[in-house]
């Protein structure tokens, strides 16, 4: 038995949830979004969605949690959205906002033009620093975050880089505090 499978999905208020053979279609003040499920059976009781096994599907079990996850995902970003941000760290390093989306100069001999997708929405910090990513879907979002930390990782020595803002960064020390003059 799943634990987070069993629990119910709460529906806000000004969200529709329409469901269709195996897919799921959710519309809310700031979207519509829509999945297709795989393995599991979804009701609507009262204001809430009921996630249950299919019997009929021979990875039913294995597939609840998930799916029960990812609908809990499409309710939640029609309603509130999702928010992920960036710290970068280093002189020099910085984001600025561009036409399609953003440009980081990372320390390299060029700017980096990141071209961001239509359902993800950028704000830079004033110093260019911070990077506030928003967007309705999750997956998307948390993607576009990962492939932008990516140009340019936490180095371990100096700390600088493209980090998630909380993200805990082990430091090394250098050659100096290896071991004496030898």
């Amino acid at each position: 038995m799943s634990r987070i499978g069993k629990m119910p999905i709460p529906v806000p208020k000004g969200v529709e949830v329409r469901i269709a053979g195996d897919s799921v279609s959710v519309k809310g003040p700031l979207g519509t979004l829509s999945r297709e499920m795989l393995g599991v059976k979804i009701e609507q009781k009262d204001d809430a969605l009921v996630v249950s096994p299919d019997e009929n599907h021979p990875k039913s079990q294995a597939m609840w949690g998930l799916m029960r996850t990812l609908v809990s995902n499409l309710v939640e970003g029609v309603s509130k959205g999702f928010t992920r941000k960036l710290v970068i760290t280093g002189i020099g390093y910085r984001a600025e906002e561009s036409d399609n989306g953003l440009t980081l100069h990372l320390g390299y001999s060029n700017p980096i033009d990141f071209p961001l997708p239509e359902a993800v929405t950028s704000e830079v910090g004033k110093k260019g620093v911070n990077i506030t990513l928003k967007s309705i879907d999750n997956e998307i979002l948390g993607d576009v975050a990962a492939r932008i930390r990516a140009l340019r990782p936490v180095e371990p020595y100096r700390g600088k880089g493209v980090a998630y803002e909380g993200e805990k960064i082990r430091r090394k020390e250098g050659k100096a505090a290896a071991g004496g003059v030898g």
